[in-house]
């Protein structure tokens, strides 16, 4: 009897291990999805590959082509997150008329200097 409930256990154990799976796999394409929003599983010679249009998302960074659809959704997803840091903290993201108006807005903030005496 206690054999038939530990199997019992383990079985929802697992079950629950696969449902998060599921999640995951769910959240990592819908923040594909998200960034590129026709993005899609093209079969190749080479494996497979999340494709948006012509564009092979994951190419950039000089992530392989696999043969499991979920490696290739999970390489998407670490392409648009690793960019999306890039563009975040890239000191050369910003040209000169982004700082050009930034500076012109603190000027604008600040009080006239005028000297008294």
């Amino acid at each position: 009897m206690k054999g038939i409930i530990t199997l019992y256990f383990q079985l929802k154990d697992l079950d629950h291990f696969n449902m998060r799976e599921e999640i995951k796999k769910a959240r990592i394409k819908k923040r594909v999805l998200k960034q590129y929003p026709n993005a899609s599983v093209e079969y190749t010679n080479t494996g497979i590959q999340i494709m948006s249009g012509d564009v092979y998302i994951a190419e950039e960074f000089y992530l392989p082509a696999t043969n499991c659809e979920d490696k290739a959704w999970e390489y998407a997803a670490l392409a648009c997150k690793t960019s999306q840091q890039f563009n975040r903290t890239h000191p050369m993201r910003m040209d000169l008329v982004d700082i050009e108006s930034k500076i012109n807005r603190i000027n604008r903030r600040r009080s006239p200097r005028i000297k008294r005496r």
